[in-house]
């Protein structure tokens, strides 16, 4: 199981920012192999993961931490492709912000938390604890959608705080430069608290019959998605967000999806083969080589975000399903990036 995965469209502004830095973005983009082929194909996207060692990479090239907030200011809502488009179209600058999160799913998908729209509060989900590599999203994110925000309005929404998950970061003082409010940080959750009255603006851009005509067409392509979805990927998507605490038991997850227990328990076995408890066990294995992988999220925030009990107890399962300890596991794939070779794991199913 992936952490998730984001639309291309998303390094356009990336790209933008590096340009902006005064540097060429193309080697480094190159280095990742994301080229003018793959930032034109209208679905392609890439994984979290990706995008997260891109987004550090980029820090290092530009030499500023705070790239993902200049790459917010570069965030045009084209680069959402037809959810984007919609919500450009729409009357109010709340209804522009709910159909941005009701589709997201057609830009976006995070296994583990998704955002949402509790007016006045525009709120993105990011894994925690926070490095480098996550704080350079939390901050893309939030800054694309203030920046978004006051475009579609002209310049008049206005922000009344922003709220940050992680402690100031070296570069803190930019923050209430970009978003033009108070700027706290330690809070419950990321996201921006916009005055009332500014949901309640006029669109620059607004024409409700192509809002109505777009808002029709994402919901065709949000039920292709959901439609190739095999139970086993809907049982996934409803436990990933749980699992640092107690996952729910199956029949939880079968009231969720409109079945009885004993229903979900037999089409799991015949539709894929697999168990409840199987598929918890393996959504914690692939995500777990995946923190160690592609994050620098140390062992006991790994095992805590994956709800074991103590970071020993990773370290055996660890062990168990790729036949290494997990720090040599991430040492040996460091070496191996570094002089270019490819490692194969062995990974139990």
């Amino acid at each position: 199981m992936k952490l998730g995965d984001i639309s291309v469209g998303y390094l356009l502004a990336l790209r933008e920012a590096i340009h902006r830095s005064g540097l060429d973005p193309t080697p480094l983009l190159a280095r990742f192999r994301i080229d003018d082929a793959l930032l034109a194909e209208p679905h392609a996207r890439i994984s979290i993961a990706r995008f997260m060692r891109l987004g550090n990479a980029a820090i290092r090239y530009t030499r500023n931490p705070g790239i993902g907030l200049l790459m917010g200011s570069c965030s045009q809502l084209s680069h959402l492709g037809l959810a984007g488009m919609a919500a450009q179209c729409a009357p109010t600058l709340r209804e522009a912000f709910a159909t941005l999160i009701e589709f997201e799913l057609l830009s976006s998908q995070n296994y583990r938390g998704h955002s949402s729209f509790e007016a006045p509060a525009l709120r993105f989900y990011s894994i925690s604890p926070y490095n480098m590599f996550n704080l350079f999203v939390v901050d893309s994110a939030l800054s694309a959608r203030a920046h978004v925000g006051r475009a579609l309005t002209g310049g008049q929404a206005r922000l009344r705080e922003v709220h940050i998950e992680f402690p100031p970061p070296p570069y803190a003082s930019r923050y209430e430069e970009v978003f033009g409010c108070p700027v706290y940080f330690e809070q419950q959750h990321n996201q921006l608290l916009w005055e009332a009255r500014s949901l309640d603006l006029p669109l620059l851009q607004s024409a409700t019959p192509t809002y109505v005509h777009l808002r029709e067409l994402c919901q065709q392509r949000l039920g292709e998605l959901t439609r190739h979805r095999g139970l086993r990927e809907r049982v996934e998507s409803l436990v990933a967000p749980k699992l640092d605490g107690q996952p729910p038991a199956l029949p939880e997850v079968a009231q969720q999806l409109g079945l009885a227990a004993w229903t979900l328990r037999r089409r799991l076995q015949q539709e894929a083969h697999t168990t409840y408890q199987q598929i918890l066990d393996d959504m914690r294995r692939d995500l777990a080589v995946s923190y160690v992988r592609d994050t620098e999220l140390a062992l006991g925030e790994i095992a805590y975000l994956l709800g074991f009990s103590s970071p020993e107890a990773l370290q055996r399962a660890f062990r168990r399903w790729t036949g290494s300890p997990p720090g040599s596991y991430r040492k040996q794939l460091l070496e191996a990036k570094r002089v270019g070779k490819e490692i194969d794991f062995k990974t139990e199913g």
